[in-house]
């Protein structure tokens, strides 16, 4: 399962298109993945975190430090912006409802993608991709303030 998202993105860094060396990961793995690079951070991990009224999921929950990032992962084929968009802002709600029902927490809401070459920004919500997940977590805290954080 983990083997095929590592061997998927060993095929991309040799040069293999992402859209082939991809072929055979599914989101479980994605979000696997994701959450195993956190915790090989020293995260606190939580998959799958669900809340209630409204009913909401984020994929996978890290906290360090006193902070939360929240991530959705989106293991789709490339996305407009105006997709983008809708998703950031739909993780942002899902992060201010995290907040509100959360002691003494800053989170971070984070998209992680598959189909994507390089991190950007919508609304100061990073858009990272998974081949660059790690290092983007290793500099996570001296780029705080560049991030989006929500709190009480």
């Amino acid at each position: 399962m983990k083997n095929k998202l590592k061997t998927a993105l060993s095929a991309i860094k040799s040069g293999v298109p992402i859209e082939e060396a991809s072929r055979d990961v599914d989101w479980k793995d994605f979000e696997g993945l994701v959450a195993e690079i956190l915790e090989s951070k020293n995260f606190e991990v939580i998959r799958n975190f669900r809340m209630r009224k409204p009913t909401m999921e984020i994929d996978v929950v890290g906290i360090h430090l006193g902070v939360a990032v929240l991530i959705d992962c989106k293991h789709w084929k490339r996305m407009t912006n105006s997709a983008l968009e809708k998703i950031v802002l739909r993780q942002i709600d899902r992060v201010k409802h995290y907040v509100a029902n959360t002691d003494d927490v800053v989170a971070a809401p984070v998209i992680v993608t598959l189909y994507q070459e390089e991190t950007k920004f919508v609304s100061k919500v990073p858009i990272v991709p998974i081949i660059q997940f790690s290092s983007f977590i290793d500099e996570f805290y001296g780029n705080l303030e560049e991030i989006r954080t929500i709190e009480k």
